[in-house]
């Protein structure tokens, strides 16, 4: 187990950085997760997948979503009597 010391520093076990491949020098994320924090390596975070498979995967999330929207009913027609407009909520730039 580390501790934190008073500058809020944290030492990494031997045993862990040397499985993690971790060295002086490198860079390390902290990342909340629920409640627990996960350390992340920033070389973890580099490797994955390529720009173009993730424009791919984002385009294939885009084509999937478009066939969910298609058996979505439209919402109804904007009410247009409520007694008030958009423009009436904003008043920045205008002398109080």
């Amino acid at each position: 187990m580390a501790k934190v010391t008073s500058k809020l520093q944290v030492t990494i076990p031997k045993a862990i950085a040397e499985t993690y491949e971790i060295k002086p020098g490198d860079e390390i994320e902290f990342r909340p997760s629920g409640t627990q924090i996960r350390v992340i390596p920033a070389r973890a975070r580099r490797q994955g997948l390529s720009v173009a498979e993730r424009l791919r995967l984002f385009d294939e999330a885009m084509a999937r979503q478009r066939e969910r929207e298609k058996d979505l009913p439209l919402p109804a027609e904007t009410r247009s009597d409520r007694g008030w407009t958009r423009e009436e909520l904003y008043t920045r730039g205008e002398p109080r």
